[in-house]
């Protein structure tokens, strides 16, 4: 008898479902007519034992017990899925040959992974242990995955890197939780003082953005526009672009700050001939936006419904499980393998029906172009998000649950449309020894963005020219009619939304200065995983952290005092790109689990003598801790 070992009950159905005929639900599991049978994990049936099951004094938190490391791990039986565990245990037992079906990535390996070694299989059978791959839970691309299972030993050092991760994540978040938490108490608060390797880099994030805008000062700064007319007596306006010779006069980003400097450009190049140095013209073009990854598509619906990550996550789940409409949304890639180009005209017809708006948008497309999506090297363990097969939904889909397989279906349908083409012209000329730069964008063919007029009308507003420039050659002299100060003033960043949290994760390589930390980051895929961001986001607002102001998501009074209290190494990214570098070599054998858990255990009891002399007393103090001070100066009063 072959079991399969599903992560949900959703996806366990869905192998039934291609499985032999006739089907027989029992308590816990569900039997094929050939004798094979189908049970499925409720998430993660275990969990790392708590410290006092090592040692009951662990029960009290106390400073003098950290750190806690378990010689020997443990895993415990959730009390709420104890009854679904049993049942595995026993199928186990009784079968010949057990399939992995957890999801395809590192959570759903080690998930199932874990339940099938705690029910005691045997070494045999987990040996010979089938891994099946499911992205997609319509039934022709599930029998695709029943019918090309892979040895689940493949998959050992997937397993085996989530492990890490996982004990890692309890070493850290366990000690440093607990030490914070008392060092508050000491000072008064009595509230949780909660810490994670991600999360407290997230928390970082946007305290050091708020603290920004609260400290920042708007500055003047200058820029210099030359009126220019040609032989022939057309107008055009150039910008003037400062010399190596100003740097000593700019900011950072290259903005004149000396009021006197631009003057001076002014009253030199007016009435003063010019010349044409340069004229480029090009004819440029852009392809569609790559299908979505997770994080992708909640940086839109963000944007575009002002949705959060966590809203998105479970619109995605529900399309993805329920209505079978999307394939697995817990992705982080943005590309598809070219056996998927076959499914095209299924895909597309099945878009057609879903919705009569996208069916019209499909007329204008072509199906026999191939998109640079399609490309065998860049999948890994997932491909990009895209709509199913089905053709319609499981019952009624919500206007939420519309939007967002909208935003999915247009991405796919875009791989279809034509690039979109623009004119970039650009003329330099020189006045009085100044460079001075016109610039003009012009579209020649939208292609791919008239599908997203509707979504995102003004996105490229104003990167597209309202005036024309002349037809000029190098060599031309023109006249200098008049000179224009422009005065601008700097503006603070902005506060963090849900769109750009979500982007400043991904991308977050570029709030760190650290060369090697820089080049790590950007080779995992920021902070966090795809399916653990939105969670974590909406922790913080548990634990009021986080507070949101409208769509703006800021720090709480509790957040910035634990974060300014904090030594960097917790509050910034640097430390979690090391472990997420280190994690990718485990999954690919370069480095191994011993290496690792040694250099976190390391780490972690330096970070415990470093913060053991924190204090955090500008946290806010409970009504009792108040009372007790205030009662006390009145004694010493």
């Amino acid at each position: 008898m072959k079991l399969y070992i599903a992560e949900k009950p959703s996806l366990a159905r869905a192998i039934v479902d291609v499985l032999p005929k006739p089907h027989k639900k029992n308590d816990g599991y569900i039997e094929a007519g050939n004798g094979d049978k189908v049970t499925w994990c409720i998430g993660h049936l275990l969990e790392q034992a708590p410290p006092e099951d090592y040692d009951v004094k662990f029960k009290k938190w106390l400073v003098e017990h950290l750190p806690i490391i378990p010689q020997q791990w443990q895993l415990k039986p959730k009390a709420k899925t104890r009854k679904q565990l049993t049942v595995i245990k026993r199928l186990i037992k009784q079968s010949d040959i057990i399939v992995n079906a957890g999801d395809v990535d590192r959570e759903g390996q080690i998930l199932v992974d874990e339940a099938i070694s705690y029910c005691g299989a045997s070494k045999a059978k987990i040996k010979n242990a089938l891994r099946c791959l499911i992205s997609d839970m319509n039934s022709n691309a599930v029998k695709k995955s029943v019918n090309n299972l892979k040895p689940n030993s493949e998959f050992i050092p997937l397993a085996v890197s989530a492990l890490a991760r996982a004990r890692a994540d309890w070493l850290y978040g366990l000690n440093m939780t607990r030490l914070c938490t008392l060092q508050g108490q000491k000072s008064g608060y009595q509230g949780v003082l909660s810490i994670g390797r991600v999360q407290t880099p997230i928390l970082g994030l946007v305290v050091n953005r708020d603290i920004d805008i609260a400290n920042f000062v708007s500055k003047p700064f200058y820029e210099v526009l030359a009126n220019i007319k040609t032989n022939k007596g057309e107008l055009y306006q150039g910008k003037w672009q400062p010399s190596k010779a100003c740097l000593p006069y700019m900011d950072e980003e290259k903005r004149v700050l000396d009021k006197k400097l631009a003057l001076n450009v002014v009253s030199r190049i007016n009435k003063q001939p010019g010349k044409i140095l340069k004229v480029q013209q090009d004819k440029k073009q852009q392809q569609a936006p790559l299908p979505f990854s997770l994080s992708g598509l909640q940086i839109s619906a963000a944007k575009a419904f002002g949705m959060s990550a966590k809203q998105v996550l479970d619109i995605c789940q529900q399309l993805y499980e329920k209505h079978k409409l999307i394939t697995y949304p817990r992705s982080d890639c943005q590309y598809l393998p070219t056996e998927h180009l076959q499914d095209i005209p299924a895909v597309t017809q099945a878009i057609s029906q879903v919705s009569t708006q996208l069916a019209s948008l499909l007329c204008d497309a072509d199906l026999t172009k191939n998109s640079r999506a399609w490309n065998d090297k860049k999948v890994s363990a997932h491909h990009a998000i895209i709509p199913t097969a089905k053709n319609k939904p499981t019952g009624v889909m919500s206007s939420q649950e519309e939007k967002i397989y909208d935003l999915v279906a247009r991405q796919y349908i875009a791989q279809f449309y034509p690039n979109f083409e623009y004119s970039d012209k650009k003329i330099e000329t020189e006045i009085a020894g100044g460079l001075f730069i016109s610039k003009q964008k012009d579209i020649i063919t939208n292609g791919w963005k008239d599908l997203f007029k509707k979504v995102n009308p003004q996105k490229d507003a104003n990167k597209f020219s309202t005036r024309v420039l002349p037809q000029v050659k190098v060599g031309d002299i023109t006249h200098c009619t008049s000179g224009e100060l422009i005065e601008k003033n700097t503006t603070p960043p902005k506060h963090f939304t849900d769109a750009t949290i979500l982007s400043a994760l991904t991308g977050v390589s570029r709030y760190v200065s650290d060369a090697d930390i820089k080049k790590a980051l950007k080779e995992t895929d920021g902070l966090g995983t795809e399916a653990t961001r939105a969670g974590i986001i909406e922790l913080l607002f548990k634990r009021q952290f986080l507070t949101r102001q409208g769509k703006e998501i800021r720090a709480t009074d509790i957040g910035k005092q634990l974060i300014t209290a904090l030594p960097l190494q917790i509050s910034q990214p640097d430390m979690t790109a090391l472990w997420e570098s280190q994690l990718e070599a485990i999954s690919k054998q370069t480095i191994n689990y011993q290496f690792f858990i040694s250099g976190v255990e390391s780490n972690l009891s330096q970070l415990i003598e470093t913060v053991k002399n924190v204090s955090f007393n500008h946290l806010p103090q409970t009504t009792v801790r108040r009372k007790f001070i205030k009662k006390r100066k009145l004694r010493k009063q």
